[in-house]
């Protein structure tokens, strides 16, 4: 037993030092000293001459050195004493093509295809031979051969990826679509690799060359892992109605369920395609299999019906709440219906008195605490609209207790701050503002950072802090969907208080609101004016990226957009959007987005 111990012990530090001097003769030949790197890789190779490592090691410090027949030397022993093994004839050839003689290097390339045609299985280790060297041609024609010879042996993949890096785009995706129909697992990784590729430009000559070999591979093949794939490039082309189409081939075809169907509602949403979302909405109104998903739907829906009807026809969203809440009735299940119901009554119909009882009828109800939680934050909101502000504040400290260390929580210290803040009270929404600083969401620590430092630097200079109050007013009035008389209490602050540290401020706010209102030149006025006189300011980098947005989106000036995109790349590298402005940048210039 003892023996046993010091031989492994033994066998251990044998191991130990082989790595430990192969890592040194690495270290030697990555640094070019090249002659150390050799005295120790011929040391270990003597000692474990089958040791492939040591043996490829020792032949690249050769090449380096120029001392190409002692490698060759090396190359031959291996194909003379080494069965099966002639991927080294590739070696050799590499030898000779690092000494000029690329006509006998040729030679030995040619033995070594050859070689897969007696024995086919030799393909793969031939092809990863030519890899290794970037002759990819070769590479493709080993893998090639080796599938001509053995019809069962499975290169597709191989041959995808070289072709992708050989610029064949449609031999690629021809390939990896192969691939896939035996191996639809493989999905996911493989719809990574075509990104890299797939833009979201329709004309885009690759989506079109992947979209006709789909649609062939279709009338081929009913197989819905080829309608999955189209339905994934219209997606990426934005074009969810076609995506759409897809989606509802696959669910009539399939056990999947309508989860991937909800999901192009959102994407139609966010990308402003509003009939189309309300078509899927209203397919999984008609197939949803529960009543949660079906109110789920119903939800969206009545949400993006106010996005799109006009003021005059919000009767129709009011009846369609309540013939829901005649068919499900008003239990906890239908608290988040009501919120929206009651955020609607109040934001959109001014009706603050309803949407107030229709939320506190519900505060006896045998709530669970999160959903109690959601209440009273949605409650105090309409109090803030209706400026009710210390029943409010009531209400968001009532949540903090409720979720407590929960993201909800910051949230509602967050609006507690933001309604003292609307009163008045900068000093205590300060406090609240601090804490915040810290908070486990990113987007709630900004928030509170970006709110401190509007306080902080318009009380400085202004002890009455009549410029802010008047800001914050606005800020109100904004919330309160009064835009109109936002922005005319922002021209009040911009007339009295001109070359105020509040000027930035307004000016920002402003412009924010002319976009909503549909006034982009006056929006764009403000930006303008904005970078003119503070772009080195703290919210130049801001003023830069709202303004690229706007002649992106709004005004159809994609070479504008480009200027100002770029100005955030060179003079606001620390800047949060400088990520987002380098892709629209190069997005814009034409550029291949990896």
């Amino acid at each position: 037993m003892r023996f046993l111990y010091f031989l492994l012990i033994l066998l251990c530090s044998h191991f130990s030092g082989f790595a430990q001097s192969e890592q040194l003769a690495r270290n030697y030949f990555d640094r070019g000293e090249f002659e150390k790197a050799e005295n120790i890789y011929e040391k270990l190779l003597d000692l474990e001459p089958q040791n492939a490592s040591f043996f490829y090691g020792l032949i690249a410090t050769y090449q380096q050195l120029e001392k190409y027949s002692e490698a060759e030397r090396l190359l031959k022993e291996k194909v003379n004493n080494t069965a099966n093994a002639p991927h080294y004839l590739v070696e050799l050839g590499h030898n000779l093509e690092l000494q000029g003689k690329s006509s006998q290097a040729l030679k030995f390339y040619k033995e070594a295809l050859r070689a897969i045609e007696s024995r086919p299985n030799y393909a793969f280790p031939i092809a990863r031979a030519f890899e290794k060297y970037s002759k990819l041609d070769k590479a493709v024609t080993a893998y090639e051969l080796g599938m001509k010879m053995n019809p069962n042996a499975e290169y597709n993949i191989q041959l995808a990826r070289l072709y992708g890096e050989q610029g064949e785009i449609e031999k690629m995706f021809s390939n990896y679509i192969d691939v896939l129909g035996n191996n639809p697992d493989l999905l996911p990784g493989v719809s990574r690799i075509y990104g890299e590729f797939i833009t979201d430009d329709p004309a885009n000559v690759a989506n079109i060359t992947f979209r006709k070999l789909l649609l062939k591979k279709l009338q081929e093949d009913q197989n819905i892992l080829f309608n999955n794939m189209l339905s994934w490039l219209f997606i990426q082309q934005k074009e969810y109605q076609k995506a759409f189409q897809q989606e509802k081939a696959i669910y009539r075809r399939s056990n999947e369920g309508l989860g991937a169907i909800l999901r192009l509602t959102v994407m139609a949403r966010e990308e402003g395609q509003l009939e189309t979302a309300l078509e899927v909405l209203d397919f999984i109104i008609a197939e949803a299999p529960n009543q949660d998903l079906k109110l789920q739907a119903y939800q969206l829906r009545l949400n993006i019906l106010q996005e799109t009807l006009p003021k005059k026809r919000y009767s129709e969203i009011d009846e369609a709440y309540n013939a829901l809440f005649d068919t499900y009735g008003s239990g906890p299940a239908m608290l988040s219906l009501f919120i929206d119901y009651a955020n609607f009554l109040a934001f959109k119909q001014a009706e603050v008195a309803k949407a107030e009882k229709a939320l506190r009828d519900f505060l006896d109800s045998d709530l669970k605490k999160f959903e109690e939680a959601a209440l009273k934050m949605a409650l105090a909101d309409i109090l803030v609209l209706d400026e009710k502000f210390n029943q409010a504040l009531i209400y968001y400290s009532q949540v903090q207790n409720l979720v407590e260390n929960d993201v909800i929580a910051q949230m509602a210290r967050f609006k507690l701050a933001k309604t003292s803040y609307y009163k008045g009270d900068f000093e205590w929404a300060t406090i609240q503002l601090d804490v915040l600083k810290s908070a486990t969401s990113q987007l709630i620590a900004n928030d509170a950072m970006e709110l401190s430092l509007l306080i902080s630097e318009n009380s400085l200079e202004d002890s009455t802090q009549a410029a802010l109050k008047k800001y914050a007013r606005a800020d109100l009035l904004a919330f309160q969907q009064r835009e109109e008389k936002a922005i005319q209490l922002l021209d009040t602050v911009l007339t009295s208080h001109k070359g105020e540290d509040i000027e930035d401020d307004a000016l920002l706010k402003q412009a924010k609101l002319y976009e909503q209102t549909g006034q982009y030149q006056k929006a764009e006025e403000n930006y303008l004016n904005l970078i003119a006189h503070y772009q080195n300011g703290v919210l130049g980098d801001n003023a830069h990226y709202y303004l690229a947005e706007l002649y992106a989106q709004k005004l159809c000036q994609p070479e504008k957009a480009q200027e100002f995109y770029e100005k955030i790349i060179f003079n606001y590298a620390d800047s949060i959007y400088f990520v987002d402005a380098r892709k629209k940048f190069r997005q814009l210039r034409g550029d291949e987005i990896e």
